[in-house]
């Protein structure tokens, strides 16, 4: 069975810092790429980074960059987000994302969040 799951979410003030992890089973997790996004009432899923299989790309939202750290540790299945220097719109619930492309379709899979709020 198929498992992700994210934790490390909270409730914390402004300039705080949270390390979110999200960890995965019943598939070959260091065969996927993996993202994390953002949910929110007002914006709705917006992609925050993403690091690729191989663990040696990563990238960011303009919002995060220079504030947030994407890694895996696939020896664990685990991927995790640091995230540093936290102001009130970093507010949402952060989604774990796991994709692969092979054999002509697509496997992605999804966790269901774990809530970050940022009081100011």
């Amino acid at each position: 069975e198929v498992h992700v799951v994210e934790s490390g979410g909270g409730l914390v003030p402004a300039g705080g810092s949270l390390r979110l992890s999200c960890a995965s089973a019943g598939f070959t997790f260091s065969e996927h790429a993996c993202s994390w996004v953002r949910q929110t009432p007002e914006k709705g899923l917006e992609w925050i980074s993403a690091v690729d299989d191989g663990g040696t790309n990563t990238d960011y939202a303009d919002s995060v960059k220079g504030r947030f750290t994407i890694s895996r540790d696939d020896a664990n299945n685990m991927m995790n987000l640091q995230m540093n220097g936290l102001v009130p719109e970093d507010t949402g619930v952060y989604l774990c994302n796991a994709v692969q492309w092979t054999s002509g379709e697509w496997n992605e899979y999804w966790g269901q969040g774990t809530q970050v709020t940022v009081s100011s």
